[in-house]
This record gives structure tokens, sequence and C-alpha cells, in this order.
């Protein structure tokens, strides 16, 4: 899962409206990815800066800082955390925000608008992760002697 997650240059490998990710340069903090979106939502262009990547606490830290949408002040941490589900390995992902409330817009509507799409991306995380974990076990890399 950490491994999808941290990809700052790549978040259309599980965010379903995410249709391209452009980062200049080797992502660090600091970077600014331009994400292109798909139709169906009220924007079609987000500019976003990594402002946290910790791959021993597993943090990922994004600011929106641009775009053509409504998600003035977006910021948001994704955590991921190793967690036992029903006896098994599993992980648990959880994202936090904090984000302005446009103009013309209630508290509610904002927040119902901002937690359905981190649902939709944690859903989609999900079936991706569990995928390539599939893969994984089905595939499994030849050894190689040394």
């Amino acid at each position: 899962v950490w491994s999808l997650v941290r990809r700052f240059d790549q978040p259309q490998k599980y965010k379903p409206f995410v249709s391209r990710c452009t980062v200049h340069g080797h992502p660090e903090i600091g970077s600014l990815r331009e994400v292109n979106v798909k139709s169906g939502l009220p924007a079609t262009t987000s500019t976003e800066r990594l402002e946290q990547l910790d791959d021993d606490e597993r943090i990922l830290g994004i600011n929106i800082v641009g775009g053509d949408h409504r998600l003035k002040n977006y910021s948001s941490i994704l955590t991921v955390h190793p967690e036992m589900i029903e006896g098994r390995a599993g992980t648990m992902v959880i994202e936090s925000f904090v984000v302005d409330v446009p103009q013309g817009n209630t508290k509610d509507e904002t927040c119902y608008f901002v937690e359905a799409l981190i649902k939709c991306n944690l859903k989609s995380l999900a079936c991706v992760s569990e995928r390539l974990a599939a893969q994984d076990i089905t595939n499994p890399i030849p050894a190689t002697t040394f």
C-alpha cells in the first residue's frame, strides 16, 4: 500500500479521478505536481506541493496550491499503518484534511464533497493494492542464484 501512496509523481495509479500527473524533476519535499482531473468533477487541473514524505513513519503530506477548482488552502496528511484485520495482516490508511469553505457553500457541503473524494480514492487504493498482492502470490519472482 505504501509503495503506491508514496509515489507523489503517480497518483493516477490509485486515484480514479486523476488522468495525468507531471512532476518536474525528482519528487522531493517542495516539489510541485500538475494533476489533470478526469471529467465529472468541477475541475480540470490541480497544482499540488509535496510537504511531507516520511518512509519510516509512512506519512505523506500535500498542499493544493493552485488549479481551476474551489478547494482553497487544502492540505492533507495521509498515514499508512500495518494492522491485524480479522486475524490477517492488513493495512489501515488514514487521510485527514483541512480546507477553506468556498463562498456559496456550507462547511457540511464542503466536507461531504472532500470526504466522498477521499473515500473513493481509498476504496480504489484497496482494490489496486489487493490486485497487486494477488499478482505477487500468483506470479512469484524467480529466485536468483548468487
